[in-house]
């Protein structure tokens, strides 16, 4: 199994990053109990209150897949988006580093 570790930038309208800052915490608190979920951090840009970036790990690709499946047409995924200007999402290769939980196949 490969984990798979994401950025995604999201820009809010103007004058909305905190509100959308909030709808991806709430996210992110609703994800503590998925163990195919390691690790999902919401950061806003210090110079850019209107951008949140969200870093992810995820066990493998089917816990990720599950996750999204999970949300596709909610009421929250629906609210988030409607404040969303533009969005990047990257996927990474993951090569190690400080804070790493350990792998749960290892």
């Amino acid at each position: 199994m490969t984990r798979i570790a994401r950025y995604g930038r999201l820009v809010a309208h103007p004058e909305r990053g905190t509100e959308l800052a909030e709808l991806l915490l709430a996210a992110a608190a609703a994800l503590e109990d998925d163990p195919g979920c390691e690790l999902y951090l919401i950061n806003r840009q210090a110079d850019a209150p209107d951008t949140v970036w969200v870093t992810e790990l995820w066990r493998d690709g089917d816990a990720l897949r599950a996750a999204q499946d999970a949300i596709k047409g909610s009421p929250e995924t629906a609210a988030a988006m409607k404040l969303v200007a533009a969005a990047e999402m990257i996927e990474l290769d993951l090569l190690g580093g400080k804070g790493l939980p350990p792998h749960p196949a290892a």
